[in-house]
């Protein structure tokens, strides 16, 4: 099983900036797509953005658009998140995650490898 380690979370305050990675223990199967989910308190987990292995287009829902870029060097086995211009509606939990396959879905049954999350405060 491939093992995910988030790192980056913390404390910022809007319009702030926070930079997440995801490092992986070992190198991902090639076609496979991976993401960034987020969960806040309350909320169902949600598909922040997503990047597949080397054919496709990046995704990012609507709410995160122009703020946040996913990159992914598959190289070095890490997923990053930068976010940037940060509002208090971003405070989550994020977890990074690996899909079944090279294309992006939104449903987290795509997904078979789990971070444990990290935690993003953004206060107002």
């Amino acid at each position: 099983q491939v093992q995910l380690a988030e790192s980056g979370g913390g404390l910022a305050q809007a319009g702030g900036s926070l930079s997440l990675s995801c490092s992986a223990s070992r190198r991902t199967a090639s076609n496979n797509a991976m993401a960034w989910f987020r969960q806040a308190p309350g909320n169902e987990r949600e598909l922040v953005a997503a990047v597949p292995y080397r054919v496709g287009s990046t995704y990012y829902a609507d709410d995160v658009k122009g703020r946040f870029t996913i990159s992914r060097d598959s190289a070095r086995n890490t997923l990053s998140l930068q976010m940037n211009s940060l509002k208090p509606e971003d405070t989550a939990v994020y977890y990074c995650a690996v899909a079944r396959g090279s294309v992006v879905s939104s449903y987290l049954r795509d997904y078979i490898y789990w971070g444990q999350g990290t935690q993003v405060t953004v206060s107002g």
